[in-house]
């Protein structure tokens, strides 16, 4: 500091010189020492007074990056004494067609240190790669004269990728926001890149987090933030003026909740999809007759095409619609918590929309694997509007609980904070920390606690039974009741039930997403009413059984018919699980099922879908529980099956040299079948006509929704397999006789598909 070691050897000529020099050493010496005791009497003031300033960069490319850099940048600027803001703007920023949003950044009153035009047009794949090249092309000038500390990208758009390539080539730090996401798409291996080249982040969820953990990003180097939109929708959207803002954007005549904000980006890696799946939006809305406020989509490779079918549908000139290039995002804000809807397959739908508990439909791909609140509906494929229309009609003027997944509204103080606490003098090269990987779920009480889980209920003729089933599909705990015979003592003993076990969850760690309710009979799953129920079940017919249970547990609950519960727990849980086409028999004391097809469970419109058991195979056979005859259940079910075992039992037919049955015994099915094995003749031949039976109502089914297997389910598959596989070999057509039957792994297929009712739907609900 004094340069006291050049002065020793100009000195040592001079003794009296040598003893002033050591004087001034030791007065020095003693002052340094001064200094540093007063500096630990007051760290605090002498960091403020020797911290450097640090430079920040902040580069924003387009209207939806800005809303969430723009918080940061705010609060950069309101500490001058320890930040040094510049401003980069470039992308869909610049170009008329997408609203030269550049100006909204000016409004704010930021000087926007560099415009770089390096957007080429085209909007196709080959135009998104030459951006990224023009950008290279032009960003180390920029960033050579700005010569900032650290440089704040946003996302995963292709702009960001080159700001990140460019700076990491340049030894420029770099804090990369939102890293560690999943939305399944091209997006995410541009987000994945900029996380690797990025030294630090800022997430937004604890799942983020992890996965850039998993990344084997530094954990020191990522700060769980939240999302810096939510600081400034969290605080601004209880504005007193609201509905004038509405009506500036949809008229006069606008109410609130009545009204659709619309907003589809194309999909890069299936551009053709996701022009399909607009097309049929735009179809959806013109017929669902709501005003609506559509947004033009992105510059990203696809939009062209998507404005061509906007204005091929006059979309732009119809009453009910408002078509916009841009909104400022307070505005934005005001529009989109007061919606009746929101619709499109933007990530403001499964983020922002989330806290104000506005209902989304997400269309396509687009956000495949985004954390969301129960307020999105996933609507992945679709040939025709109709689905879409439907969707509307679910989810249009509904209300849900506000989520704050991705923010609590103090992201800004954290980052500000996070950004005073970088050592510009440690390495700028990274590290990388390899497995082993830290856990972060370990330092949260609730996630160590609670795993997810559903309540299961089966409602059987005979018994009434409770389950804890876990996300795997494990059944925790499992409780069984005889079933009363009145209404009253049945849902007295099913609230308690429930409740139990409910109260045993907390004990076991289980935290209980909702109650799934399989069902003999014709269920409206939608209302959560059981229409009529079997023989089996007496006085239960128009019972709602969802609002009682929901009102007592506090808890979603979900209906439905115990076949149709069969073929869910085989789709999530068996032989069904990635299987779009197929079809579940249950055979046991009736014959039921459940199709899937597409992907979905098909109900029919009155709700009566799939009762297999009543496909008639015979104009004239055995009377059936349903009234009519020849149906396969009065053929091949458990009870049929127990019919002609008494028949043959009480002509002393069925008794075979061998078999030790007592006469007092119940005589079963199982009787039937052992008494075939060692040889009767007649037990023989009842069961051929039962296979048989079966077997040509499964082959018609194969020729109705043709499905790509058939899964036996209950007491008989065993039996039936090979039998009914060889009906479909003789008896089908040549083009189904290739579909294989198969038995059913599952031990409890009703409790799992009544489980599998919540845990899908209550933790990512897809239509």
């Amino acid at each position: 500091m004094w340069k006291m070691e050049k002065q020793p050897s100009a000195l040592s000529r001079n003794p009296h010189s040598l003893n002033t020099w050591k004087a001034q050493e030791l007065y020095y010496l003693r002052m340094q020492r001064t200094k540093e005791k007063m500096d630990r009497e007051k760290p605090e003031e002498n960091l403020y007074q020797n911290k450097r300033r640090l430079k920040v960069c902040v580069a924003t490319c387009n209207r939806a990056d800005y809303s969430k850099l723009a918080p940061i940048m705010f609060g950069l600027k309101s500490h001058p004494e320890e930040f040094e803001l510049e401003v980069v703007v470039l992308g869909s920023h610049l170009i008329d067609d997408y609203g030269n949003t550049f100006r909204m950044i000016e409004q704010d009153d930021f000087d926007i240190g560099s415009k770089l035009h390096t957007i080429v047009r085209g909007e196709d794949e080959a135009a998104m790669v030459e951006s990224v090249g023009l950008a290279l092309v032009k960003l180390p000038d920029v960033l050579q004269r700005l010569s900032p500390n650290i440089l704040i990208v946003h996302g995963d758009r292709f702009d960001a990728l080159a700001l990140a390539t460019a700076a990491a080539l340049m030894n420029i730090r770099i804090l990369h926001l939102e890293g560690g996401e999943v939305s399944g798409t091209i997006d995410d291996s541009i987000r994945h890149a900029i996380s690797k080249l990025a030294h630090y982040h800022a997430c937004c969820t604890r799942m983020a987090e992890q996965h850039l953990i998993a990344m084997c990003e530094d954990h020191s180097r990522i700060l769980l933030a939240g999302c810096p939109s939510y600081d400034k929708l969290l605080s601004t959207y209880h504005r007193d003026d609201y509905m004038d803002i509405i009506k500036s954007w949809l008229g006069d005549k606008v109410k609130e909740n009545d009204y659709i904000v619309a907003l589809q980006h194309p999909v890069t890696t299936d551009i053709q999809h996701s022009i399909k799946i607009y097309g049929l939006m735009l179809d959806a809305l013109i017929s669902f007759n709501k005003r609506t406020l559509i947004l033009f989509p992105n510059i990203d490779a696809g939009s062209k095409e998507m404005v061509r079918v906007m204005r091929k549908k006059g979309i732009e000139q119809h009453p009910n619609f408002r078509a916009v290039k841009h909104i400022p995002f307070e505005q934005f804000i005001q529009l989109l918590s007061h919606a009746g809807c929101m619709i499109g397959n933007s990530s403001c739908g499964v983020r922002e929309a989330g806290a104000f508990g506005t209902p989304v439909i997400n269309l396509g791909t687009r956000q495949t694997g985004r954390e969301t609140g129960e307020n999105v509906l996933h609507v992945r494929d679709a040939d025709t509007h109709n689905k879409i229309y439907h969707a509307l009609e679910l989810q249009f003027g509904k209300r849900y609980p506000g989520s704050k997944i991705y923010g609590d509204g103090n992201a800004v103080p954290r980052i500000l904070k996070f950004l005073s606490s970088i050592d510009l003098d440690e390495p700028l090269q990274k590290t990388f920390c390899f497995p082993p990987v830290k856990d972060t779920i370990s330092q949260d009480i609730d996630h160590i606690l609670e795993t997810q889980s559903a309540l299961a209920v089966d409602l059987g003729g005979t018994n009434l039974r409770v389950a804890i089933v876990c996300m795997q599909g494990n059944i925790v705990k499992k409780y069984t009741e005889p079933n009363p015979k009145t209404f009253e003592d049945r849902m007295h003993l099913i609230l308690k039930m429930c409740k139990d076990a409910v109260q045993d969850a907390v004990r076991l760690n289980c935290r209980i997403l909702g109650v799934g309710i399989s069902t003999g009979g014709r269920v409206n799953p939608q209302e959560g009413i059981v229409l009529h129920s079997t023989k089996l079940i007496q006085e239960w017919s128009s019972v709602d059984l969802r609002t009682p249970i929901s009102d007592a547990l506090g808890l979603p609950v979900w209906v439905d018919n115990d076949g149709n519960c069969a073929a869910l727990a085989e789709r999530k849980f068996g032989h069904g699980r990635g299987v779009d086409n197929f079809v579940t028999v249950i055979t046991g004391t009736g014959i039921g099922g459940g199709i899937i097809h597409n992907s979905e469970l098909v109900h029919g419109s009155t709700f009566c879908a799939a009762e297999l058991g009543h496909i008639k195979v015979s104009l004239d056979g055995p009377e059936c529980s349903c009234g009519s005859q020849g149906c396969i259940e009065a053929f091949a079910s458990g009870m049929a099956l127990q019919r002609e075992a008494k028949r043959l039992h009480d002509e002393e037919l069925l008794k075979m040299d061998g078999m030790d049955m007592k006469l007092a015994e119940p005589i079963t099915a199982a009787h039937l079948i052992s008494a075939a094995k060692n040889g009767n003749s007649k037990a023989n031949a009842v069961l051929h006509k039962a296979s048989l039976a079966l077997g040509v109502g499964i082959v018609n089914i194969l020729h109705i929704v043709n499905p790509s297997l058939v899964i036996l389910s209950g007491v008989l598959a065993s039996y039936y397999q090979a039998p009914v596989q060889q009906v479909m070999l003789e008896r089908a057509l040549f083009s189904a006789q290739s579909i294989k039957v198969f038995k059913s792994d599952l031990e409890e297929p009703a409790l799992l598909g009544a489980a599998s009712m919540v845990l899908d739907y209550a933790t990512r609900r897809t239509y």
